[in-house]
C-alpha cells in the first residue's frame, strides 16, 4: 500500500512537471506575437491596413489563449494540492538533561551528542561556551545605550587607555569575543594596549590557540596585546594588581574577559577622568544571559552592598533623578568588579588591597578608600558593556568562604567603631571569631599616610542609606534551656509563624534584640529602607507570629518584650512569655502564661 501510495504521488508529481512545462513553452510563444505585433503597431506606416486587421484578430486569439493558460495553471495547482502531502516525520530527540539551567530555554533542537557537549562546556565555564564557539567574533550587538548619548561629542585629546583583562581558565571564544570588541570599538588612537592576565589556567585553548589569535591580531597592529600569566593562581585581586602593573597608559580599566564592549564605551569614561583625575568610574553593565548568549539592557544604577559585603544595585541619590536626564554619571558608595581610572591616582592612593583573597570585598573596599581619601566614584550611564552572569563560578562553589574572609579585613582597616556590623551580618562574634584575615598593618599605614577621612563621614555624606544597627544588644540563634538541640527559626517562607527547627545557625535562625525591645527572627536587614520581621504576641491564642516592624509598630500591637541572657522572654504588652511546648515527640513554640523557662542568644554586644 505504501509502495502503490507512493508510484501516484510520483506521476502526479510527473503529470504536473509536464503541464508547467508545457505551459511555460506556450508563454514563450504568446510573449514572441506580442512583442512582433508591439513593433508592427510602432511601424504601422509601412504595414498596410489589412495586415493591422489580421494582427488585431492575432492579438484577440493571444488574450483568449493566455485566459486559458491561466486558468490551466490554476486548475493544475488546485489539483496538485488536492493530493495527499507527504510527511517528513521530526525525529524527536530524547532530552538529556532535562533539570540542567542550560537547558529550560535553550537547546530544543540539538541532537544527544550536541547535548552533551553543550552541557560539558556549560558545567566547565558557568555559560554557553558551546553556543559561543559558533557565534562571530564581531557579532552586532544592540545598542542599549541613551537615546542622548548617541549625539554627544568628546574632546580630541582625551587620554590613552590601558584594556586588562582578567582570566581563569575562560572559554577562548569568549576572550577572542572581548579582544575584538574592544578593537573594534575603540578609536585606535585612544587604545594603547590590551592586557591579558592569565591567572594560571589549565585549559590548553588558552595556550597555543590563543597565541595565534594574538598573532593574527599583531598582523593589523603591532604590539598591542600583552600578555602576563601567573605561575600560580593568586586571585581575582592579584590578577588586577598585576593588569594595572603592565599598563602604560594614562588610564587604565580593569574589566572580565567574559564581556564585549559596545560602541563608544571609553569616550564617555576618559572624558571623566580628563575632567577630574581623582574620580574612579565604572561603565553600565548589560546582562549577558547565560544560555543564550542574548544581551538584556540594564538601566543605570550605583553600585551599592550591604553589611555582609554582598554587592548590590541600588538607586543613585535623590539630586541624579532631579536632573531628569539618565545620561548623565550618577555617584554611587562602591564599585562592581569592573573599574577605569587614572593609572596614577589609582597608584597614589593604594591601588587595590593585594591581602584580599580570591574573591569578594575587593571592590566595596576600594570604594571606601577612594571616597574616605579624597577621591569618588561615579557610574556613567553613556558607557555600556556587556556582561556574562554565569550560572555558577567554577573556580569557587562557595562564594561566601573567601567573602566572609575579605569582609572582615575590610572592616578591621577602614570601619573603626563600626566593624562590629559585619560580624554580625555574619553571624560571627565580636572577639575571636578564629578567621585569618592577614596582616593589615601596611594598610593601616596607607589610610594614614593619606590622611584618609573616619568611616562614620562616609556613612553620613556617601551611603546614609545603610543602617549602622546602633542599638543592637544581642544577636544569633536564640535556644530555650530545655531543648538545646533546637534553635527559633523564622519557619516556612512564605509565612508568618515562627518554629522550632533543628539548630544550623544560618540566616533562618538568625534573631536580634534590640534596646526598644524589638526581636527580629529570620534575618536583619543592613539598609534602612528594608523592613524586619517582628515577633509579636497577638493577644489571643498561643501561637508567636512575625509581622512587619514598621506595620506593626504602626497598628501599636504587642511586639515589644523583656528579656535578660538566662532568663524569660516575656510580653511588656500582655505579660506572657514565649515558651515551648512538646506535642508528642516534637516540641513547638507558644505564647503562653510565663512558666520560668530559659532563653540564651548566641552572641551579646552589650551585657542587658
Amino acid at each position: 500500500m505504501i509502495r502503490a501510495g507512493f508510484l501516484r504521488w510520483v506521476a502526479t508529481a510527473l503529470l504536473a512537471c509536464s503541464a508547467l512545462l508545457y505551459i511555460t513553452s506556450l508563454r514563450r510563444e504568446v510573449h514572441s506575437y506580442q512583442e512582433s505585433l508591439h513593433a508592427a503597431r510602432w511601424n504601422s506606416t509601412a504595414l498596410s491596413q489589412k495586415t493591422l486587421k489580421r494582427l488585431e484578430r492575432m492579438e484577440t486569439h493571444i488574450e483568449k489563449l493566455v485566459k486559458s493558460i491561466k486558468l490551466s495553471e490554476h486548475q493544475g495547482e488546485g489539483q496538485i494540492n488536492k493530493d495527499p502531502e507527504v510527511k517528513m516525520e521530526k525525529k524527536v530527540v530524547r532530552k538529556l538533561y532535562p533539570n540542567s539551567a542550560l537547558f529550560q530555554n535553550w537547546g530544543g533542537d540539538l541532537s544527544e551528542e550536541e547535548q552533551k557537549e553543550a552541557e560539558e562546556l556549560f558545567q566547565r565555564y558557568g555559560y554557553n561556551a558551546f553556543l559561543s564557539n559558533k557565534l562571530p567574533l564581531n557579532r552586532v550587538i544592540e545598542d542599549t545605550r541613551d537615546q542622548r548619548c548617541l549625539s554627544r561629542k568628546y574632546p580630541e585629546d582625551l587620554p590613552t587607555i590601558s584594556v586588562v583583562l582578567i582570566y581563569l581558565d575562560e572559554a577562548l571564544s569568549i576572550i577572542k569575543r572581548a579582544i575584538r570588541s574592544i578593537i573594534d570599538k575603540t578609536p585606535a588612537h585612544l587604545l594603547q594596549e590590551i592586557i591579558l592576565v592569565d591567572d594560571n589556567s589549565s585549559n590548553e585553548d588558552l595556550m597555543d590557540k590563543l597565541d595565534a589569535y594574538i598573532s593574527f591580531i599583531h598582523e593589523e597592529r603591532a604590539g598591542l596585546v600583552k600578555r602576563v600569566k601567573h605561575k600560580e593562581q593568586m586571585g581575582l585581586t592579584q590578577a588586577r594588581i598585576s593588569g594595572w602593573e603592565a599598563a602604560s597608559g594614562d588610564v587604565v580599566a580593569i574589566l572580565d574577559a567574559h564581556i564585549e564592549v559596545h560602541e563608544k564605551w571609553a569616550e564617555p569614561l576618559l572624558a571623566r577622568i580628563k575632567a577630574d583625575r581623582t574620580v574612579v568610574v565604572s561603565p553600565v553593565f548589560d546582562r549577558v544571559n547565560y544560555d543564550d548568549l542574548t544581551v538584556i539592557n540594564y538601566s543605570p544604577a550605583s553600585h551599592a552592598f550591604d553589611w555582609a559585603l554582598w554587592c548590590m544595585y541600588e538607586g543613585f541619590r535623590p539630586e541624579w533623578y532631579k536632573l531628569n536626564d539618565e545620561s548623565q554619571p550618577g555617584k554611587s558608595p562602591s564599585v562592581m568588579g569592573i573599574l577605569v581610572a587614572d593609572r596614577h591616582f589609582f597608584g597614589e592612593i593604594g591601588g587595590l588591597d593585594g591581602g584580599m583573597k580570591i574573591y569578594g570585598g575587593e571592590n566595596v573596599e576600594l570604594g571606601i578608600r577612594v571616597w574616605l581619601c579624597g577621591g569618588s566614584i561615579e557610574v556613567v550611564p553613556c558607557s555600556k558593556i556587556a556582561h556574562i552572569e554565569r550560572a555558577h563560578k567554577p573556580y569557587l562553589p562557595d562564594l561566601s568562604i573567601t567573602v566572609k574572609r575579605n569582609a572582615l579585613r575590610v572592616a578591621e582597616v577602614w570601619m573603626d567603631e563600626y566593624k562590629h556590623n559585619v560580624n554580625i551580618a555574619w553571624n560571627l562574634p565580636i572577639k575571636d571569631h578564629g578567621i585569618d584575615i592577614g596582616d593589615v598593618s601596611e594598610r593601616k599605614k596607607l589610610r594614614e599616610r593619606l590622611k584618609c577621612k573616619p568611616f562614620k563621614w562616609y556613612l553620613e555624606n556617601v551611603y546614609p542609606k545603610l543602617d549602622t544597627w546602633d542599638n543592637l544588644l544581642a544577636y544569633g540563634a536564640l535556644i530555650n534551656d530545655l531543648k538545646q538541640d533546637l534553635c527559633v527559626d523564622q519557619g516556612p517562607v512564605p509565612g508568618s509563624v515562627p518554629i522550632l527547627y533543628g539548630c544550623h545557625f544560618y540566616g533562618p535562625q538568625n534573631c536580634y534584640y534590640r534596646k526598644n525591645g524589638e526581636i527580629y527572627i529570620g534575618g536583619i536587614k543592613s539598609h534602612k529602607y528594608n523592613n524586619n520581621r517582628c515577633l509579636m504576641d497577638s493577644g489571643t491564642g498561643n501561637k508567636p507570629a512575625l509581622l512587619d516592624c514598621k506595620l506593626a509598630k504602626a497598628k501599636r500591637l504587642h511586639m515589644l518584650w523583656d528579656f535578660k541572657q538566662g532568663d524569660a522572654i516575656r510580653n511588656r504588652g500582655t505579660n506572657r512569655c514565649l515558651e515551648i511546648a512538646p506535642e508528642g515527640d516534637v516540641h513547638h513554640l507558644v505564647i503562653q502564661e510565663c512558666s520560668g523557662q530559659h532563653w540564651k542568644i548566641q552572641h551579646v554586644i552589650t551585657d542587658f
